[in-house]
C-alpha cells in the first residue's frame, strides 16, 4: 500500500472492541486480531507479504495489536 495509512483500528470500547476503518468507511469492529485480519482481505489488502503492526498498512490508536481492553 502507497500513501498515507487509510486503514485505522480505534481504541478499545468500553466493551473491548475496536472499530475498524478505511478511510470514511467502516469495516467493522473487531474483538481480536483474526477479526482485523477477516476485515482487511474483504477490504482488499494483500496481506501475505504485510506485517499488523507495520504503519504503512494500519494506524493503531490506543494500542497495538495486542491491546484489546480499555
Amino acid at each position: 500500500m502507497s500513501g498515507p495509512t487509510r486503514i485505522v483500528v480505534h481504541p478499545p470500547t468500553p466493551s473491548g472492541g475496536r472499530w475498524v476503518t478505511d478511510g470514511a468507511e467502516t469495516l467493522g469492529i473487531a474483538h481480536g486480531i483474526a477479526d482485523v485480519i477477516e476485515f482487511l482481505t474483504r477490504d482488499g489488502v494483500d496481506l501475505r507479504d504485510a506485517e499488523l503492526d507495520d504503519p504503512d498498512l494500519i494506524e493503531w490508536q490506543g494500542g497495538g495489536p495486542g491491546h484489546w481492553l480499555p
